[in-house]
């Protein structure tokens, strides 16, 4: 349930009759970007075709179709076991119609030995009801066998509420049996473009036809009568092949290494089920192809699957190259190095998985890089070991990468050596000099400063602990801000001079590609946070503009799992109440009794020692770093609203905007 302002009042109107409260689809209908993309309806209409897909991740479904209708709608028709139309048991009201108009319901969050979707795209459980908000009109039929024989079911829905109430008849006999269909007319004034890109849904329908082997996907443009047909009986590998020879990338460097393994019952770590399929290709020019999927639902943004790929493939073709020392004196090799070249499909399993926002577009789940890491590297570094002369030939390739990449960097340090600032005592800096690797973490206090310092990656992470809270910012003169010590080591440690939003600053000295603020997950913590942003919204604007300032966000629970059987003692971390919940979802589906595990939660960065801190926060492969940005707002809207909230005299307008919008956030109490 959200909460919104019901109009704008002064703010000596105030009360209780002030407030309304937003039911059912209402939230969606309000503000839409916070449950899809609003360019166009393709994500709305993706909601539904996930679901025909989790129908046939499940083994129940073996044909999709989609039909772009004459009218504007769209139809997605599938032929699994269609959804539930008896009386839910404790809603008393028809479970399809819950499925379509209910937030947070679902069959993906029953994820015990019984659930309908052991493997589905998350547990936001706002999919296809967000279509029904978002469309003019949407329609249902359903044909599921009951105890009265085959039936067809009809439902239909305006503006998310019903108004054609669910009817049922016997089914025709000797016609469809079991199997969903849903059309919707999607609402234009939700989206910026009505019509909804044709290549990216091709892309979206061939996708789903790769990863679900020996299911056939139709797209029907019913205008033209154009029909297009996907079956990949080959899978992966089928499809990036097809991709290498549309992207001109020329031949691979070895034979395509592919592999698919999954956890078994009381696996260690992982839940049953649990794992990867994978197609990895090396190549020497030409562009790169790079898909990944987490139980059929494309990542476009990568995430923590992508980097336990690459993980796993570096430490593979990393001890092969030392076991044959074959890497030249004074060459490191990097992950990077050995990913710069790959093109690879990824499909990769995980109960539970979190996603950062709704769209889903990037995985977020920390066991994800464990998970795809173990399983891929071994069988590479196996086949490597036995295929010599293919190994030494993709050590060749990766070895050259990383003599370019030191190349570059000597270049660069000779245009900065001379004119050096003397750096600040407290500033633990890095090795690299490497500007798009190198990292800045401002720590608040110097507790936790130490524990960075301790956990750090030495090599591109450099820490500037922080004493105390820093200057409001927002009202001194440019010339008056070194008089702030905290403020001088910042500007000082980053290698740029304060200026304004018209200058045209000189960033050839910017010593770090991004300068991450850590504080505490409290309010204290957020307030520094704040403080930080007006400090380089107001007088390093460039950074702002550049993408360079970014915010940490360490966890706030602590799940500890004791030992059982051949598993050992668990750790595991979630950054809010969301993901807590998943965690003990996935605990209870691993067999654990409800009570087993203890939750603590974290006061502050003082209390994780340095190797929590690493692995939760710092470490690129499972942090939460959240990059800094105007958003909606342009420059003059954020420098009003900077005002509004950072200005000395702006206590009323200050005010009048937290009893507005105070409703928006959840209390931290």
């Amino acid at each position: 349930m959200n909460i919104s302002m019901a109009s704008k009042k002064p703010a000596s109107d105030y009360s209780e009759s002030s407030i309304r409260v937003l039911k059912g689809l209402e939230p969606v209908k309000q503000r839409p970007g916070m449950y899809t993309r609003t360019e166009n309806p393709l994500h709305i209409i993706q909601e539904v075709i996930d679901n025909a897909s989790d129908e046939a991740l499940g083994g129940h479904c073996k044909n999709i179709g989609v039909t772009l209708n004459t009218d504007g709608s769209i139809t997605v028709e599938d032929d699994g076991r269609g959804i539930p139309v008896g009386l839910h048991p404790e809603e008393g009201v028809s479970t399809v119609e819950i499925v379509f108009t209910r937030l947070h319901a679902g069959g993906k969050f029953d994820k015990g030995s019984g659930g309908a979707y052991a493997f589905s795209g998350g547990l936001h459980g706002v999919g296809v009801s967000v279509t029904n908000a978002l469309s003019k009109r949407l329609e249902i039929t359903v044909w599921r066998k009951d105890d009265q024989g085959n039936g067809v079911h009809q439902l239909a829905f305006e503006a998310g509420d019903v108004v054609e109430p669910l009817t049922s008849s016997p089914a025709e006999r000797g016609g469809k049996k079991n199997g969903t269909r849903v059309t919707a007319w999607p609402d234009g004034k939700y989206f910026d473009s009505p019509n909804i890109p044709m290549s990216e849904l091709q892309r979206l329908l061939r996708s789903k036809a790769v990863l679900l082997p020996g299911v056939t996907v139709t797209l029907t443009i019913e205008k033209t009568g154009d029909v297009q047909t996907w079956r990949y009986d080959e899978g992966l590998r089928g499809y990036l092949t097809e991709a290498l020879n549309q992207s001109s990338s020329g031949q691979t460097l070895i034979p395509l290494f592919e592999g698919a393994q999954f956890a078994a019952a009381g696996d260690e770590g992982f839940a049953e089920g649990e794992g990867a399929a994978w197609v990895v290709a090396w190549t020497e020019e030409g562009g790169v192809v790079r898909e990944s999927y987490v139980n059929l639902i494309p990542t476009p943004s990568g995430g923590t699957h992508e980097s336990g790929l690459r993980d796993g493939l570096f430490g593979a073709v990393k001890s092969f190259v030392e076991l044959h020392s074959l890497l030249p004196k004074g060459v490191k090799l990097l992950p990077e190095d050995v990913f710069a070249r790959v093109s690879f499909v990824l499909s990769a399993k995980v109960l539970d998985p979190q996603f950062q926002g709704q769209t889903k577009e990037r995985l977020n789940s920390r066991d994800a890089v464990k998970l795809v890491s173990t399983f891929t590297r071994p069988p590479l570094e196996l086949w490597l070991n036995q295929h010599v002369e293919y190994g030494k030939k993709l050590a060749e390739l990766v070895i050259k990468q990383a003599q370019s990449r030191l190349r570059s960097l000597q270049k660069v340090e000779k245009k900065k050596s001379s004119g050096v600032a003397v750096l600040p005592g407290k500033l633990t800096d890095c090795e690299s000099s490497d500007i798009t690797r190198n990292e800045l973490f401002l720590v608040e206090g110097d507790s936790a400063g130490g524990s960075a310092k301790m956990g750090r990656d030495k090599e591109f992470q450099a820490i500037l602990p922080l004493r105390g809270k820093v200057l409001n910012s927002w009202e001194t003169d440019r010339d008056r801000l070194f008089a702030n010590n905290e403020i001088h080591d910042i500007a000082v440690a980053m290698g740029v001079d304060p200026h304004g939003p018209d200058d045209n600053p000189d960033l050839s000295g910017l010593r770090y590609g991004k300068i991450c603020i850590l504080s505490d997950a409290d309010v204290d913590g957020s307030h520094i946070q704040v403080l930080l942003l007006t400090l380089f919204f107001k007088h390093f604007p460039a950074l702002f503009r550049n993408g360079n300032i970014c915010i940490a966000r360490p966890p706030l629970y602590r799940v500890d799992v004791p030992a059982r059987g051949k598993k050992p003692i668990q750790k595991l971390y979630a950054l809010d109440d969301g993901e807590l919940l998943a965690i003990e979802d996935k605990l209870k589906k691993e067999g654990l009794r409800e009570g087993t595990w203890s939750i603590s939660r974290f006061k502050g960065l003082g209390e994780m020692n340095a190797e929590q801190l690493w692995e939760t926060t710092m470490n690129p492969d499972t942090r939460r770093l959240l990059p800094v940005s105007f958003g909606e707002y342009n420059l003059a809207e954020s420098a009003s609203r900077f005002n509004m909230l950072m200005g000395k005299g702006e206590a009323a307008a200050r005010r009048a905007w937290i009893e507005e919008h105070g409703n928006e956030t959840e209390a931290d109490i």
